[in-house]
This record gives structure tokens, C-alpha cells and sequence, in this order.
């Protein structure tokens, strides 16, 4: 398992002085599942970059056991809300791809095996392999992305609104698989999955890290003991569910209350002469 330090990290974009992030410290224990909840650009997905190494820190840094992150590696699969597949390659060889690359000796036939492995382990038949992308739903491109992610077998995964482009229904199903997937293995993987949905925080995570609005910190953080996690069906039900929702919907709420900015009556007059 992989421990995870993030010390005094602010970031801002080259050529801009506003900050995105301000003063973020968490530690992270190997095998954790942490969903980072926050509003819509409050730069969720930015400390999910940077934990990635995609981005570099403006200030502080980023250590996995003690040593600190410099680019991206194959011990940190990432999976986007964009799926990532290249449109040109078939869904198995898209898979294959990522194959390669970590393990870059195997031949033709263990590395087709696996990938037929891996797709019928995201819920996916043997047809799928030789499919191209755009033959493919939203819900099955997705499952080859996470296919793809966890075929490399990572110590940690980062998961950037994977579902956030998907129906209800398909979101619930994806839900439940990357959980049983995380669950399942013994050595279980760090997991960060950036979201704004609530609900899906509390279903899939034992952790869960609240960032208010940019400049971003953390305003709220609460670890769920096994014991104590929300299911689908108890969400609504366990009294310790919902005081849970309500605490993490009113932490949110109350952060952007304090970021609206108060308007006078002539500001309010001034608006609607500018519109009308």
C-alpha cells in the first residue's frame, strides 16, 4: 500500500496570480477510497492533476512514501470523464496499449489473453475487443477505460468524474462495479475519485475530503469506518447516513454562501437597466 502526503500545496496557472488551490495538507493512508466533494470549479480536478503529475506544484509537494511525485507514472492509473480511448484502435487494443507499457515483455497472446480477461471483468463480452470506439455506448467506453486502468495494476488510482456524462441508471451499475473491483482485491489500491455528487461520494468512499471554493481548501474532511458505510439502501434510511449527508450538504452550502458576494439596490437597478 501506498501513503500519500500533500504538504502545503497551493497551484496557480502560468501567467496568472490568482490561486486555484491554497494551503492543502491531507495525509492519505495506502488502501484508502477518497471521494474529493466540492461545487463545479473549485479545482477538484486540478489536485487530482497534480497528485497524477500532470502539473507541477506551485508551492509545497506531493510525496508517495516519502518520496516526492515528479510527472506521472505508471503507479498512478488515471481515468477521465472523457473515457481517454484513441479512436483509431480497437477497444482491446486500446487496452493493449496500456498493457505494453507495463509490461513491455509480454507476447502477443498473454497480452490478448489479459485484455479479454480484464474486459469480462468490467462487465463486457469477448466481441468488445475488436470494437471500435465509436461503436461503443458511454457506459461500455467507460468500462474499458477502467478496464484499461485497473490492467495496469496500480498502487494508486485517480478518477476524475468518470460518470458524470452518464444516465442514472449506467452510473449506478459503474458505481457498484468499481467498488466491488477496489473491495475484492487484497491489496486493496488508493483511490481518489474527484465528484460533486454527494450521494456518490457516500456510496463509494471511506473517506471523504470537502474543498470549498477557489482558492480552494479543505473545509471538510470525515473518514467512514467500514462498519459505518452508506449503501444504496440505507442512504436514506440509517439515521447516521443521513446526518452524514446533511453535515457534508450543509459544509458545501455554508462555503458558497460565504463566497457570494452582497449587492446594493443600485447595483441590483443597475443589472436589470443593463438587460432590458
Amino acid at each position: 500500500m501506498h501513503d500519500i502526503k500533500i504538504h502545503d500545496v497551493s497551484f496557480s496557472y502560468a501567467g496568472s496570480d490568482k490561486l486555484v488551490l491554497k494551503d492543502i495538507n491531507v495525509d492519505v493512508e495506502g488502501g484508502e477510497f477518497v471521494c474529493i466533494l466540492g461545487q463545479s470549479g473549485c479545482g477538484k480536478s486540478t489536485l487530482l492533476r497534480l497528485i497524477a503529475g500532470l502539473e507541477d506544484c506551485t508551492t509545497g509537494e506531493i510525496l508517495v512514501d516519502g518520496e516526492k511525485i515528479h510527472g506521472a507514472s505508471l503507479n498512478r492509473g488515471v481515468v477521465f470523464q472523457d473515457y481517454g480511448l484513441f479512436p483509431w484502435k480497437t477497444a482491446g487494443a486500446n487496452i493493449t496499449l496500456a498493457l505494453k507499457k507495463k509490461f513491455p515483455d509480454w507476447d502477443k497472446n498473454h497480452l490478448k489473453e489479459r485484455t479479454i480477461e480484464l474486459l469480462k471483468a468490467v462487465g463486457l463480452d469477448e466481441s468488445v475487443y475488436r470494437k471500435y470506439p465509436k461503436e461503443l455506448s458511454g457506459g461500455m467506453k467507460q468500462r474499458c477505460a477502467i478496464a484499461s486502468a485497473f490492467g495496469i495494476d496500480p498502487p494508486i488510482l485517480l478518477m476524475d468524474e468518470p460518470f458524470g456524462a452518464l444516465d442514472a441508471v449506467t452510473r449506478s451499475m459503474l458505481q457498484d462495479m468499481v467498488l466491488k473491483l477496489w473491495e475484492k482485491q487484497e491489496d486493496k489500491k488508493t483511490v481518489f475519485f474527484v465528484t460533486h455528487d454527494v450521494d456518490e461520494a457516500m456510496i463509494l468512499a471511506n473517506r471523504i475530503i470537502v474543498l470549498g471554493q477557489s482558492p480552494s481548501n479543505i473545509i471538510f474532511d470525515v473518514k467512514i469506518p467500514d462498519e459505518k458505510r452508506t449503501t444504496r439502501d440505507s442512504r436514506f434510511e440509517d439515521p447516521e447516513s443521513i446526518k452524514l449527508r446533511n453535515e457534508l450538504l450543509r459544509q458545501i452550502n455554508q462555503d458558497v454562501e460565504a463566497h457570494v458576494q452582497p449587492c446594493n439596490n443600485r447595483e441590483i437597478y443597475l443589472q436589470i437597466k443593463l438587460f432590458n
